[in-house]
């Protein structure tokens, strides 16, 4: 197996960043499997040769728990792959290592809240407040990067 390069292994900001995207990474598979189950469990299957494996054509239909589990899934892509942009940037500008992990933490616990909220439909405003808590350190990151970078547009 390749070894990390030791410059990479230096940036402790890198590697904090790294830590917890692999844990929103691993929460995304979850939330995949979990869909998975949550189709068999309910018979609402997407493709035909899915749900004739699984009862019958009857079964290819959607349903509100498979649907509610679909949206989390898809509310995860739409927050974590721009934070794996912004935090990867983030890192080569060299902060503060307990300000970014303070940054990598917030939006890390904030979108596990977010997907718990939304699975197990927590009371309102649970999910929004975890949701907006989350946004607070992209929003930093990004104006941090835009300040950094605007010598060079």
């Amino acid at each position: 197996r390749a070894a990390p390069s030791s410059k990479m292994m230096e940036n402790k900001v890198f590697l904090s960043f790294t830590f917890y995207s692999t844990i929103l990474i691993l929460k995304m598979y979850v939330v995949a499997i979990i869909t998975g189950q949550v189709r068999l469990r309910k018979k609402a299957f997407a493709n035909p040769e899915d749900a004739q494996r699984n009862g019958g054509l009857q079964y290819c239909r959607e349903d509100p728990d498979v649907e509610r589990c679909r949206r989390a899934h898809r509310n995860d892509m739409e927050n974590i792959f721009p934070f794996l942009f912004l935090g990867a940037i983030y890192s080569m500008l060299d902060p503060t290592p307990t300000v970014a992990r303070i940054h990598f933490f917030i939006f890390c616990v904030g979108r596990i809240v977010h997907t718990i909220a939304y699975l197990l439909r927590l009371k309102a405003p649970t999910r929004s407040v975890a949701y907006s808590v989350a946004q607070l350190p992209c929003f930093s990151m990004a104006l941090q990067i835009l300040l950094a970078t605007t010598p060079y547009w």
